[in-house]
């Protein structure tokens, strides 16, 4: 059972800015549920802004660089940081990286940072261009024509063998998609293999 795990061997990585107060444009709390100092009562934390590699093959990618004209451009609310409001452009957004034998397959949250911009930093923190599977969100819940177009492009060019985007896609850009790239069904409790 639960109680029975000794979470003292477990450490919780995230960006540094994870546990700052955010807000939606309707100042609705939208940060972590968790403070970093109650997580850490119970975890080991490593926050780190760098990539991380959590073992031979997995990588958390720390902030993603944004290079790419037409994601991560609109902020999602606001963030409080020494005592001041700003424009929240999620930075502490991140995924993980996996370096199979075949090639990458990115492990996406929300994708805040732009789908695109995550999976060609994967690229470079892993130096390999091979893309066998995108599984996640992809931030594409009606997105404007540019991202939605942008995006498109760029699965055309990459030529991932696999894609699963699941939550924050809607249908419009999963149809899309489907057009471009090998979408799968993926759900709830389903399992993937990579070797």
């Amino acid at each position: 059972s639960i109680e029975k795990i000794d979470y003292n061997k477990l450490t919780v990585v995230t960006h540094p800015s994870s546990f700052l107060t955010k807000k939606d444009n309707n100042l609705k709390q939208i940060g972590s549920i968790i403070s970093q100092e109650e997580l850490s009562k119970h975890f080991k934390m490593k926050l780190s802004k760098e990539p991380l590699w959590l073992t031979d093959r997995l990588v958390f990618l720390g902030e993603i660089e944004r290079k790419n004209d037409f994601e991560a451009k609109n902020p999602i609310g606001k963030v409080i940081k020494d005592d001041f409001e700003e424009d929240d452009y999620s930075i502490d957004d991140s995924a993980l990286a996996y370096q199979s034998s075949k090639g990458l397959v990115i492990i996406t949250g929300c994708s805040h940072s732009g789908i695109c911009n995550i999976v060609e930093y994967a690229k470079k923190i892993c130096k390999d261009d091979r893309i066998i599977d995108i599984v996640g969100g992809f931030h594409l819940l009606n997105p404007g024509k540019k991202q939605l177009e942008g995006t498109l492009r760029y699965l055309e060019k990459i030529k991932p063998r696999e894609v699963h985007a699941c939550h924050c896609t809607d249908l419009k850009s999963k149809i899309a998609l489907f057009k471009v790239a090998n979408l799968k069904e993926v759900g709830v409790g389903q399992t993937f293999e990579y070797k």
